[in-house]
């Protein structure tokens, strides 16, 4: 990780925190922060560190950053001087707006590039040296489905109350296969595997609001 890389993820920690503690902090319980900033700091870190995982399995390197949103029209020239950090905005305005009720927590993107010992491999999963759409879906997918596996199993550890729910509710968030989200990255890969995680996501994020 570069400095650049650490410095957005930290950022998506804290405004997942605000996020999800904010009907808390309207009620000035300031210490239901520290809970939640915890919380976020295990499901984005194992959520990344999958990613980072199955890209190295791959021979290729992913990149996370704030979502941001640079186009406003349907032509490429139709876009904003600088990216809008939408990552940032679109969570804090909609918990705002909802005094806490909604919760957005697509926050981060992701960029795969290929290492240089790739170009040595020309079998099985490496027939092509650049990485392909059905490289990059398996790279967002292992990120997804780490998310629901810790949502799963922190089910059965006392003392994350919660947690279950939230890493649900982040994968379910995060696969919205809108602008670069995990979410279009999948779909743009692999309908078939966008459309199992999808109905995975949403029984597991159902499941957590019943149960837990």
């Amino acid at each position: 990780m570069n400095a650049r890389e650490i410095s957005h993820i930290i950022i998506a920690m804290m405004v997942m925190a605000i996020v999800v503690s904010f009907s808390s902090l309207l009620q000035l319980r300031f210490a239901a922060l520290g809970l939640a900033f915890l919380f976020s700091f295990i499901i984005i870190g194992v959520n990344i560190a999958a990613k980072k995982w199955a890209a190295y399995s791959l021979d290729a390197d992913v990149q996370h950053e704030i979502w941001t949103w640079s186009r406003y029209g349907p032509k490429p020239s139709k876009h904003f001087a600088k990216p809008v950090p939408s990552g940032i905005i679109l969570p804090l305005v909609l918990s705002a707006f909802s005094l806490g009720t909604l919760k957005c927590l697509s926050l981060l993107t992701y960029q795969t590039s290929a290492l240089t010992r790739r170009a040595a491999r020309r079998f099985g999963l490496y027939s092509f040296t650049e990485m392909t759409q059905w490289h990059n879906a398996l790279i967002g997918s292992a990120g997804i489905v780490a998310t629901l596996l810790l949502a799963f199993t922190a089910y059965f550890i006392p003392g994350l109350g919660g947690l279950p729910k939230l890493a649900a509710f982040y994968a379910f968030w995060n696969l919205i296969p809108i602008s670069s989200l995990d979410g279009a990255h999948i779909l743009f890969g692999s309908r078939i595997i966008y459309t199992a995680l999808a109905i995975l996501t949403i029984i597991i994020t159902l499941a957590t609001f019943i149960i837990v």
